[in-house]
Parts: C-alpha cells; sequence; structure tokens
C-alpha cells in the first residue's frame, strides 16, 4: 500500500518516486492517454471489507469496455462497459474509500473511482503514482463524454485547434513553401515559442522522432515539426486540468473558463465578456481568438501570468486601518543598518540604508561617533576603517524616506558624540530634514501614541531625553541598552552600574514619542510607563520573559512599543526567527538585513502584505483592551475561527541546479518542503517524494493538509531542496502569508537564497482554505467527520470567582451552544452534500451544484426535478420516481436547506443575546480591581480573576 506522505513527519528522509511512466513519453493529447490504457497497467482494486487486491486493467481495442484480470469471474464478467459509466472521480470520494480501514494509507491523488449503472455503483481504485491516475482519469472521462458519438479518435488528434495552429506558424516560416525546413530553424521556431526550453533537447526531440521513422535526412516535414512541439511544450498535468474544466473536450470556451474562475480560482463578478477578453489576450491561434476558445498552450501562458498569481493582488494596496494607535502594528526594522557583512568586522556602507529603505524598513538604525574636523560620523565600532560621514547618510535618508512607503519612519539613534559633536548631529538633522522632524512633546490627556496615518511622512527620533523637570543644557543619561549588554559582556562583570554618558539638551529635545527607557518588570511598567517610553530588550531576554509571561507580555505591548534586538553574541550578524517575539506582539524586531536566510524570508514575506508599506496591523485579539491571548496556547485561539489549508503541490518548471551544487553533471533530484509558521501550535513542515533527475518539469502531485489556529498570524514557506546525498541544496523558496494566499490553481514566482525572484521557475500548487469545526486536532478527513452533540466541544467560559460577573456570563452559556450548533449543523450539512455528489471537503457549493445538475437529468435529456421557491428559499421537488441512490442526495440538499434557513432565521436573535452579554460584562471593566479586592482576592488569584475576565469577553467577542 503506498505510504500516505502527509502521515510521515518532515524528517528530511529520502524518499523516491517510482512512476511507472516512461520518463520520455510525456501524455499531451487524449489519444496519448487511450493508448497507454490499452497497453493497459495494474491497479489496486477496493473493496468496502477491507481488502484490496491487485488487478490488471485494459481497454478493448474497440474502445468499447474496461476489462481486468486475474478474475473469478468469467472473462464477460470481468468487464465494464463504458456506455454505463456515469462519472469518474479523482481523490478518495466514495463511500468504499471513506469506510475502507486501509484508506489512511492510501494517497488521495492516486485514488480514483469510476462510477456505473442505474444505481451508481462504485469500481474503486488506486494507482501506483498521481500520473498513471491521472491518465485513467482523463482517458476516460474524454471516453464517456465521446461515447455519445462514432469515435475516429486516432486520427482525430491532428485536426485539433493546436494542430491548425502549429501548421499555421510551420507555414509562415516555411518560405520556400515545400513542407520542409532546416532542422536550424524548426529549433529556433520551438525556441522563440517557448523561451525555456534547452536548445540540445530540441534537438534530441527531432533526433528520436526521425530515428523511429528510420529517416536519415534531417529535415523536418510539418507533421515532425507539430509532433516535437506538442511533446516538448505540453505540460501533462496542465492538459489534466484542461480536459477536466473543459468537459473533456481539448480546448475551453467562455462558459467553461467562467465555471473554472468562479468554482476553482475563487473569482466573484466574472462575465462573459471577461472570459472572451482573456482568451483574446492569451490564445495564440487566431482562429481561437475569432471563435472564442482557449488551447493548451494559451491556458497555459494564462496560468503562468500574473493574473494567475498566488499573491492576492487586493493586499498589493493598502488594506488595513492605518489610523489605530502604533503599538497596535508590526514594523518593519533593520539592524545596524549601517552594514552589508558581519558585524565583527564589516565596515560601514552606505548602501545599508539605501537598500532598507527600497525595502521599506520603517525603523533604521545610526551609530554616531565623533569624527574629524568637528563632522560626527557613522561606523562599526569594531571596525573603523571606512566611516561614514553623518552628514551623507542624513541626505541619503531624506531622500529615500518615503520612497518605498509614507508612513513614518523611525531613527534609533546610538549616541557616542561628545556634547559638542552632538550639537552637530542636531545643526545637520534641522537642516536637512526640515519639517519632516516630529518633535512635538507628547500629550499626556491621551494614552495611546498615534496613529501611522496621523504621523505619514514624518520621522521620529528614538533616544534618550534629559529629565524635563531640570532646566539643564546638559546631563547625564544611561548609555543605551544594546551598547550597555555588549560592554557588560565583554567584562562579565554582571553587577556594574549602568554606564552614563553626557547629553545635551537640543539632541533630547529632537526625541518625543520614542524616549528609550530601561525595562524592570511588567508590574513597574504597568503603573508608570508612559506611552511615549519605549524599551529594547536583548533577544535573550524577550526570549525569557515570551515564555514565562506570554500574557502579560502581549498586554504590555497593547500601549507600549517594544523593540527586539539580536543577540551579541550573533557575531556572524545571523538572523533571530521574528515569529517568536510577533506572537507576543513585539512590534520592532530588528533585523540583520544583510544576512540572507530562512529568517530573513519571513520577515521580508510578512512585510510584503498591506501594500508592502511597512506596517502590519496586529491580529485583535492582540490590540482589544480586554482580550485574552497568550501565544503558547495548545489549540484553538478564543475568538479566532480556526482553519484547514489544503495544499497540492503538483509540479515545479524550470529549477536551476542549486548555486553550491557539487559535481553532480546538470541532473536534480527536487523535493518540495512545506513549512507552516505561526503561534507555536500551527508550526509544522511537511515534504513531498523526490523526484529523481528532472528539473525542467517534475511531477509531484502530494496533497497536505495543515490545520490553522491563528490564521492572522500564520506563514507558510514553500522550498524546493535538491535531494543530495552531500546535504540538502537549496534550489529556491517563496514564503506567504496565509492571508495573501489566492485559492485554485496557482504558479508560486520561487525566489533565490538572496530573495530575487528567478525569472520562469515556479511551482505549480492548488491551493483551498476550508472552516475546521470543533476543537481539538484537525481529524484525517477534517470535515467529513460528523460530529454527533455529545462529542462536540464547546469553547468553555471560565469562572472569576466575583458572583456578580459570574452571573452574568452564565447568561451567555447557552447561546454559545446554539451558536455553535448552528454553525456546526450548517458545515456537516454541507459536507454531507459534497460527499453524496462525490466531491472533497475542499469543493464549492457552486461545483456541487453543477454536478448534482448533471445527474438530474434522465437519459432523454428531461429533468428529474423541479426548482420551486418557497419563503424564498430553493427547494428541489422530484417529478415522478426516483432512483434511490437520487432520493439520499436530494435529502441531503433538503436538510442543507432546512439548516440554512435556520441559521438565517435565528442567527440574529442569538448573536444580539451574546452581544448583550459580553456589554454586560464590560460594564464592570473599570470595576474589576475594587470588586476584587471587596471578594478579598489579592495578588496572584486577582490577576487570575483578571484574566478569566478578558478570556470570557474574548470567547463572547
Amino acid at each position: 500500500i503506498p505510504q500516505d506522505p502527509s502521515n510521515q513527519k518532515c524528517g528530511r528522509k529520502k524518499t523516491v518516486s517510482f512512476s511507472s511512466m516512461p520518463s520520455e513519453k510525456k501524455i499531451s493529447s487524449a489519444s496519448d492517454c487511450i493508448s497507454f490504457m490499452q497497453a493497459g497497467c495494474e491497479l489496486k482494486k477496493v473493496r468496502p471489507n477491507s481488502r484490496i487486491y491487485n488487478r490488471f486493467f485494459t481497454l478493448d481495442p474497440d474502445l468499447q469496455a474496461l476489462r481486468w484480470e486475474p478474475s473469478k469471474k468469467d472473462l464477460d464478467k470481468a468487464k465494464l462497459d463504458i456506455s454505463a459509466i456515469k462519472e469518474i472521480r479523482l481523490g478518495k470520494n466514495t463511500e468504499t474509500f471513506r469506510n475502507n480501514g486501509l484508506a489512511d494509507q492510501i494517497s488521495e491523488d492516486c485514488a480514483l473511482s469510476v462510477i456505473h449503472g442505474e444505481n451508481y455503483e462504485s469500481l474503486d481504485l488506486v494507482a501506483n503514482s498521481a500520473d498513471v491516475a491521472n491518465i485513467w482519469v482523463s482517458g476516460l472521462r474524454y471516453l464517456v463524454s465521446r461515447s455519445k458519438q462514432p469515435l475516429d479518435l486516432m486520427e482525430n488528434s491532428h485536426n485539433t485547434p493546436r494542430f491548425a495552429w502549429l501548421k499555421t506558424v510551420f507555414e509562415a516560416a516555411d518560405v520556400d513553401g515545400n513542407g520542409i525546413m532546416l532542422e536550424d530553424t524548426a529549433v529556433e521556431l520551438i525556441k522563440k515559442l517557448n523561451p525555456t526550453l534547452k536548445e540540445s533537447k530540441i534537438r534530441l526531440k527531432f533526433k528520436e522522432i526521425q530515428k523511429s521513422k528510420e529517416k536519415l535526412t534531417t529535415r523536418v516535414t510539418k507533421e515532425e515539426f507539430c509532433e516535437a512541439f506538442s511533446e516538448l511544450c505540453t505540460r501533462p498535468e496542465v492538459y489534466f486540468l484542461l480536459v477536466q474544466i473543459s468537459k473533456n473536450k481539448e480546448y475551453l470556451d467562455a462558459d467553461d473558463l467562467m465555471l473554472f474562475l468562479e468554482a476553482e480560482q475563487g473569482v466573484t463578478h466574472i462575465t462573459e465578456e471577461m472570459c472572451l477578453d482573456i482568451i483574446r489576450r492569451y490564445e495564440l491561434s487566431e482562429e481561437g481568438r475569432l471563435k472564442g476558445f482557449l488551447a493548451i498552450d494559451g491556458f497555459t501562458q494564462y496560468l503562468l501570468s500574473s493574473e494567475c498569481d498566488i499573491f492576492d493582488p487586493e493586499h498589493k494596496k493598502i488594506v488595513q486601518d492605518m489610523t489605530q494607535p502604533l503599538s497596535h502594528y508590526y514594523i518593519n526594522a533593520s539592524h545596524n543598518t549601517y552594514l552589508i557583512e558581519d558585524q565583527l568586522r564589516g565596515p560601514a556602507d552606505i548602501n545599508g540604508y539605501v537598500r532598507a529603505l527600497k525595502m521599506s524598513c520603517r525603523s533604521i538604525e545610526l551609530d554616531v561617533c565623533d569624527g574629524p574636523d568637528n563632522e560626527p560620523i557613522i561606523c562599526n565600532r569594531n571596525n573603523m576603517t571606512s566611516p561614514l560621514a553623518f552628514r551623507n547618510v542624513i541626505e541619503v535618508i531624506n531622500k529615500l524616506a518615503f520612497f518605498a512607503s509614507e508612513y513614518p519612519l523611525i531613527l534609533c539613534l546610538g549616541n557616542h558624540c561628545s556634547v559638542q559633536q552632538q550639537q552637530v548631529v542636531v545643526q545637520h538633522m534641522k537642516r536637512i530634514f526640515g519639517s519632516k522632524l516630529y518633535t512635538e512633546a507628547p500629550l499626556s490627556s491621551e494614552a495611546y501614541l498615534p496613529s501611522p496615518e496621523k504621523l505619514k511622512m514624518k520621522i521620529i527620533v528614538k533616544g534618550k531625553k534629559l529629565p524635563c523637570d531640570q532646566d539643564v543644557l546638559e546631563g547625564e543619561v544611561t548609555d543605551e541598552d544594546e551598547e550597555a549588554e555588549i560592554s557588560r559582556r565583554l567584562s562579565e562583570d554582571f553587577s556594574r552600574e549602568p554606564k552614563l554618558i553626557w547629553l545635551c539638551r537640543e539632541l533630547s529635545d529632537l526625541v518625543s514619542l520614542c524616549k528609550s527607557v530601561q525595562f524592570k518588570d511588567f508590574e513597574t511598567s504597568m503603573k508608570s510607563q508612559n506611552y511615549w517610553e519605549m524599551c529594547s530588550f536583548s533577544e535573550a531576554e524577550a526570549s525569557r520573559i515570551a515564555n514565562e509571561y506570554p500574557e502579560d507580555f502581549v498586554n504590555y505591548n497593547k500601549r507600549f512599543l517594544s523593540r527586539v534586538y539580536p543577540s551579541a553574541m550573533r557575531i556572524d550578524s545571523s538572523n533571530l526567527n521574528p515569529q517568536d517575539f510577533w506572537n507576543c506582539g513585539c512590534q520592532i524586531v530588528a533585523m540583520n538585513y544583510q544576512t540572507p536566510g530562512p529568517m530573513m524570508d519571513l520577515h521580508t514575506g510578512w512585510f510584503l502584505q498591506n501594500g508592502g508599506c511597512g506596517y502590519v496591523l496586529r491580529p485583535s485579539v492582540m490590540r482589544d483592551e480586554v482580550s485574552y491571548f497568550s501565544a503558547n496556547t495548545k489549540g484553538i485561539v478564543p475568538g479566532v475561527s480556526p482553519q484547514v489549508l489544503h495544499v497540492k503541490i503538483i509540479s515545479g518548471q524550470n529549477f536551476p541546479k542549486p548555486k553550491g551544487a557539487c559535481a553532480k553533471g546538470d541532473v536534480i533530484d527536487p523535493y518540495v518542503c512545506i513549512e507552516i509558521h505561526g503561534i507555536p501550535a500551527d508550526c509544522t513542515e511537511q515534504r513531498t517524494k523526490t523526484v529523481q533527475q528532472n528539473s525542467d518539469n517534475p511531477i509531484f502531485d502530494e496533497s497536505f493538509e495543515f490545520q490553522i489556529n491563528l490564521p492572522e498570524l500564520a506563514m507558510i514557506r514553500f522550498v524546493v531542496l535538491d535531494d543530495d546525498y552531500i546535504g540538502d541544496e537549496f534550489i529556491g523558496q517563496y514564503t506567504i502569508p496565509l492571508e495573501c494566499l489566492q485559492p485554485g490553481y496557482r504558479h508560486i514566482p520561487l525566489r533565490s537564497f538572496v530573495g530575487d525572484i528567478m525569472e520562469h521557475v515556479t511551482l505549480f500548487v492548488h491551493i483551498a482554505i476550508t472552516n475546521r469545526s470543533g476543537g481539538g486536532k484537525a481529524q484525517k478527513r477534517s470535515l467529513s467527520v460528523r460530529i454527533g452533540k455529545k462529542a462536540r466541544e464547546y469553547t468553555m467560559l471560565r469562572n472569576t470567582g466575583l458572583k456578580t460577573i459570574d452571573d452574568i456570563f452564565k447568561l451567555a452559556v447557552h447561546p454559545l451552544r446554539e451558536a455553535t450548533d448552528m454553525r456546526e449543523n450548517m458545515q456537516n450539512a454541507m459536507v454531507s452534500v459534497k460527499e453524496l455528489c462525490g466531491l472533497p471537503p475542499i469543493a464549492s457549493l457552486k461545483q456541487c451544484i453543477l454536478t448534482l445538475s448533471s445527474r438530474l437529468v434522465s437519459s432523454d435529456n428531461a429533468p428529474s426535478v423541479a426548482l420551486c421557491m418557497k419563503d424564498t428559499f430553493p427547494y428541489l421537488e422530484p417529478l415522478g420516481t426516483v432512483p434511490d441512490v437520487q432520493k439520499k442526495v436530494l435529502a441531503a440538499y433538503d436538510l442543507m436547506i432546512q439548516e440554512s434557513r435556520v441559521l438565517i432565521e435565528t442567527a440574529d436573535t442569538t448573536h444580539d443575546k451574546i452581544v448583550q452579554c459580553q456589554k454586560a460584562g464590560m460594564e464592570f471593566h473599570e470595576e474589576l480591581h475594587n470588586l476584587g479586592t471587596k471578594e478579598g482576592l489579592k495578588g496572584r488569584k486577582l490577576s487570575k480573576a483578571i484574566e478569566s475576565f478578558a478570556w470570557n469577553i474574548t470567547v463572547l467577542k
């Protein structure tokens, strides 16, 4: 039994796919599928009683029946007439597969079912590879749809729209009109049509064709040109998709395209005119453009185009609310911005600033020291060889500050200058930045920082300030935290008092909203820290706090900015994992931009969202004044709907050799790793099998499922590696926030190790995101598991120990259960319809209705049901007698409409009850401390009561 890869941990172990497809012969037309089926192959036959048999299946030469052997039945019985076939399903989508005890070990992508007879019986099969399953499914679907008309298939493949187009291309290049051309000309022509093909590969294909015909000349005929092009330029996986969505034709018309965009790609408001426009832009043949159909080559171009990008174009614009306090956003931040090499020996370089600002970095660092001729300099204090004039750096910053984003830029000033040169620093900044400098004093009447919207086009200085109650021109302040930590480490004397430095009043006055202060503990901060004061945490300190006090850290970060910087021990300038600190709400996680790798990939991927403006709004559960959130939660996050991400890795295109590849010649053995990053409960990784020696178009065809408890903080990273015996060599990666994924069939543009997009290097995938009901881990078939009322998990409210408040929350228990039941009953009813239509949980209702409608038409095209509207709800009424199988489906449809009705008619009332309880609870928010003290709660017990209160409010929300 083939192992299902999704059960295996991604332990980077070598697994090999023995595809039963000969590598040189690719499927490029229906006749290829038919020939393969006529030659036959072994498939496993699955029975409901958990038995699995190996059988050899063939298609009759006259294309009328499917046969298998050995069989206990006589020869006439061990067959299935093509005319009796109702539908062909790919995947484990029948009762047999759902109930077979061994089904878990069968790969979703290798399973297929042939539904036949008036009672819709199923013949359930498993192929050795997804490739073979696709050939049988496509071939049989083609035969079934063509069985209505006489089949002249073998000759047919030369009359397709594609061949007509290729002939015109050939004729245009055949100047003499002799019907033959030089091989060099033919090679050039194919390269022009498909620039990603290697010349050697095209020449080899012509040699093969000529050898098979035992020709001696190297001239190319029209037929040979068409054959070579089809074999070289058809991606089988795209061909299978085309056949499936075109209802088994070899091209798409506007209707097919419209259904594909709505049902598969999740596009809304699509019109026929829009589809015709796509066809006109992508179809390569004149005839196709005029008649409105899209053949395989145009369809492939369309799928590769930016219109089918995996990144949702909405998120390329600013889509988040930018009027919240600054502390409610993650801020794109750089560490030691002046470096382009490591922090121990690297020289200072102006390009560090240019690069960071062009990548919409919004928090940059300047370490300023005394320079010659009373001109301050910026330098790496471990390497004074090539200092930068402070003035020049400021001019570059001024020019590029708002190049990539108009939202505020924070300058973290590390001041190591004498008072005299500090005054020069101030003069330069005032003169060069002018009115962009934000120096307004913060209002003590406010409780939060101003918003990015309000601070647009402003430059904010972060640094130390002199106490405002002393009227002095200069004074002593403690050194910056990061510097202090480094010098402490070097002296190994932890008890030393922090070093003091002199600060002049003018420089102190440039700091308004980001005054640096030392962190002591949360209790002190919550009592006495002002909203315009911010702390910097070393990586080690922030990690400790995140592990010991995750809830407190999140609450602290609702009001105050936190900056986390990499450990001084990272002398190679490696990067920390920013996700660990984002999970606790830390806004400014400083990254070494000059060091590429997985951590920088996460950082770059995360800030692609919200128009790449350098500010990303945190999830509401981390912003609301009263809300409970801990990153270390083990399962469902209260107040958040969990989701299931379904990813199918289909194929790769034009993978380059890894940069550090050893002497392996030109071949690579690629595999794909899918990593999920987010709160710890969501972090996981899985891998595909390895495809041997194929970099041009390796086919993976593997499906994975991931449970995501906090979608707003989740990112997905696709990594392609070469399964080299010396170590996994990096080929390419792409990192994207879950919220920016587009569903459907998508090409992922892979990036190189240093983060550049590689031309024509893509990964072809299918993405779907479904809601998940109930608590705990996602089951194997997350949606199809019927959850009975008893086993259903409800998110429980917690006791605060304060009677008045607990009495209010008690009123919410019943409406909460009602709400959960309504939602789950609705989802279960939808799953039943999907299952009875033979569709997977990721299918849309539109796809269900399409499948259903084709079934509800009898053989003489008369409908067997009528659509009746009762009280604005669409019911299906049978006309005459309906077979039992259809009765089942109609009953499931009926139940789905009933549950929708319950939901629509009662949801508002239940919703109002929950809102009332939430409002009533919130009225006690200010009183909590006093109530607790009255009841005699103090210390840990009191904070536990406050935490339970926040938990309950979050659950209700």
